[in-house]
């Protein structure tokens, strides 16, 4: 369990900042990747708003990630769809390529640790 329990610390810790620096610097991501910034930067700093949300449920999960696994599996569900979200976006003309950068970082990089939680999830509910 250390490893869940880690794995989830660093997750909350990476989803507070990010979530932080969305909402500090709303337009940073965007000039970083050359990409025009939103017209409305208070819709993306919700977004900002939402990811440290997220990292204060990961935070919370880590106490104890098999009791907490809700928390987790909205949080793969999340790091699954927003991929999806983006390959269609990039697919119809409305994200640049570059923009797959914030993917690896925010959900990609995560599903390895959060699968093997909710694999573990799984193995401790069969065997009971």
């Amino acid at each position: 369990m250390p490893f869940m329990s880690w794995s989830l610390k660093v997750a909350a810790l990476y989803n507070i900042m990010w979530g932080a620096w969305v909402i500090l610097f709303p337009n940073a991501a965007f000039e970083f990747m050359q990409i025009e910034p939103p017209r409305y930067p208070q819709i993306w700093q919700c977004v900002g708003m939402i990811v440290g949300v997220y990292g204060i449920g990961y935070y919370l999960a880590s106490k104890d990630p098999i009791k907490h696994w809700p928390i987790t599996f909205v949080g793969l569900l999340g790091k699954v769809l927003g991929p999806i979200g983006f390959l269609h976006s990039y697919l119809v003309g409305q994200l640049p390529g570059s923009f797959f950068t914030l993917i690896i970082f925010n959900d990609l990089i995560w599903w390895p640790s959060f699968v093997y939680i909710m694999l573990q999830v799984y193995k401790r509910k069969e065997a009971q």
